[in-house]
């Protein structure tokens, strides 16, 4: 176990762990956009930044990829820590006018949109953290979507904007997008996102549509579970 102080308070953290999971432990918490529990953290959108003193210093660091050390001591609100945050969500809001999570956040943190950065219409509501990414490749393992182009028009999407041929329309990008940035819409027997429509499943026990085709298919051939197996749905099995 290593000791270090969080905001005055004295505790113990499981060697290894980041600085984010030790105050979150101990409840404290430290806002962030980026971080999943189900996925390695990147440190992309940097709203998670603490001030960590180590002796007679002191630096701002990234929390959910900065790891605990003994006897050090972390501030997760000195002026610093707040100086960092209120630029990150001033160009955030800057990116990302329109996203909902966005706003609400910066309204948390008593940030309001600044004249000095000219609002962003046309990101939608990205914030390019990858999690999207990430999560098709190695979670559901497809690597259907990807970043394309460079600096300030790097966008998320399938290889040059077109139908992917290996989406497989599970919706895992959507439901771990924290912005709510990627666009899914499910009706009756289809499913769109990505600009492709595919078709749903209905559970052979309830009828209910509950999953797409294609999603069905790839984990059989994964798994080797019969596909007959795999069309009932979660609630009938």
């Amino acid at each position: 176990m290593v000791n270090l102080v969080i905001d005055g308070k004295k505790i113990q953290a499981k060697e290894g762990i980041t600085l984010l999971e030790a105050a979150r432990e101990n409840g404290i918490d430290i806002p962030t956009l980026c971080s999943h529990e189900s996925l390695e953290p990147s440190g992309a959108c940097r709203l998670c930044s603490v001030e960590v003193t180590k002796g007679n210093r002191s630096k701002i660091v990234t929390s959910c990829i900065y790891t605990v050390e003994e006897g050090i001591k972390v501030n997760t609100e000195s002026e610093r820590v707040k100086k960092v945050r209120k630029l990150i969500m001033e160009l955030l809001l800057a990116r990302n006018p329109d996203s909902d999570v966005i706003i609400e956040l910066a309204e948390k943190l008593g940030v309001k949109p600044q004249k000095r950065f000219l609002p962003d219409h046309d990101k939608g509501k990205c914030i390019l953290c990858r999690l999207c990414i990430k999560t098709c490749e190695t979670i559901v393992g497809v690597s259907a979507i990807g970043f394309s182009s460079r600096g300030a028009t790097k966008i998320v999407g399938t290889p040059f904007d077109e139908e992917s041929d290996v989406c497989i329309g599970c919706g895992a990008c959507a439901y771990v997008c924290p912005t709510g940035h990627i666009q899914m819409e499910t009706t009756g027997d289809t499913r769109t996102i990505w600009g492709r429509t595919f078709k749903m499943t209905a559970c052979n026990v309830c009828g209910r549509y509950f999953a797409p085709e294609d999603q069905l298919k790839y984990i059989s051939q994964k798994t080797g579970v019969p596909l007959k197996e795999l069309s009932t749905c979660t609630s009938c099995r």
